[in-house]
């Protein structure tokens, strides 16, 4: 299953991604992720719920095995094209408008510093329709109303089919609020993240 040619018309290319995940994230990251090449244009933003009493080590596994720029965010960071970003353990990631990170040790959502919530609400303010959000597996609501709120603001939409999910709690919960623009199995949402990057503007 591909974007409806309606979606480009529409919205136009996007800008920027973000993914959340939670238990089996690491996972289901490694096989949406398989399809990335050299030379990737977007920036991709993940929050993975994380232990925050230690350092993660996330980026570091991550960038061992893709072709990509692999980096944790840190705060007032500009946000790099072809970057692939993970959150830091013990901080919400937001996106700021001038296209950089904001780290923050606000109240955990849905027990969860970083939350998936608080980096779907700031993209989707900063890009609007010009983000993609994606949904994965996870044992909690954690994004769910993030990804609504990107879907009110006009992004594109996807989430991990459930019956395919390691733990189905996370997409069911964003399915419960909102339509999404897709329902993929992992190895789809990789190939969409592909075909979003062929029709980005660059």
């Amino acid at each position: 299953m591909t974007v409806q040619n309606s979606y480009w018309a529409n919205q136009g290319p996007v800008e920027a991604v973000v993914i959340g995940a939670s238990a089996g994230g690491v996972e289901a990251l490694l096989t949406i992720f398989a399809d990335l090449k050299p030379g990737f244009r977007l920036p991709i933003i993940v929050v993975l719920h994380l232990p925050d009493e230690r350092r993660s080590q996330v980026a570091e596994v991550f960038a061992r095995r893709l072709p990509v720029p692999v980096r944790e965010a840190q705060d007032k960071q500009p946000i790099e094209p072809g970057t692939l970003y993970f959150a830091a353990p013990g901080y919400h990631l937001s996106i700021e408008h001038d296209h950089s990170f904001s780290l923050s040790q606000e109240e955990r959502v849905h027990y969860s510093r970083p939350a998936i919530d608080y980096l779907f609400e700031s993209a989707a303010d900063v890009y609007q329709q010009r983000l993609a959000a994606v949904l994965l597996t996870g044992a909690n609501q954690d994004g769910a109303r993030g990804m609504s709120l990107v879907k009110e603001f006009g992004g594109l939409t996807i989430i991990q089919d459930p019956d395919e999910a390691q733990v189905s709690t996370m997409p069911r919960a964003a399915l419960d609020l909102c339509q999404p623009d897709c329902i993929l199995p992992l190895r789809g949402i990789g190939r969409l993240l592909v075909e979003l990057e062929h029709n980005a503007c660059y």
